[in-house]
């Protein structure tokens, strides 16, 4: 007997949470970045790695998905270093 594995959907209220604490931590991190005491180029550098560790974690996050709805290549597992 097979089981058919059943794709969750998140709750528009999850959704909403989710997109409401990036929006807080993203707005809360610009405000410390400009109200910052330091030279504009240590805030702009700042400023920066924050947009960096961000677009870096979208990737992340997206691979980690695909990863998990087998989206790969003739469904082979990879190591986490192996290259694609």
């Amino acid at each position: 007997m097979s089981e058919t594995p059943v794709k969750q959907q998140n709750t528009a209220a999850f959704y909403g949470q989710a997109v409401a604490s990036f929006s807080v931590a993203m707005a809360a991190t610009a405000i410390g970045i400009f109200k910052l005491h330091a030279d504009a180029w240590v805030r702009g550098f700042l400023a920066i790695a924050v947009l960096y560790l961000v677009t870096s974690s979208f990737t992340l996050a997206k691979v980690i998905r695909d990863r998990q709805e087998g989206a790969h290549p003739a469904g082979r597992a990879y190591g986490p270093f192996e290259k694609l």
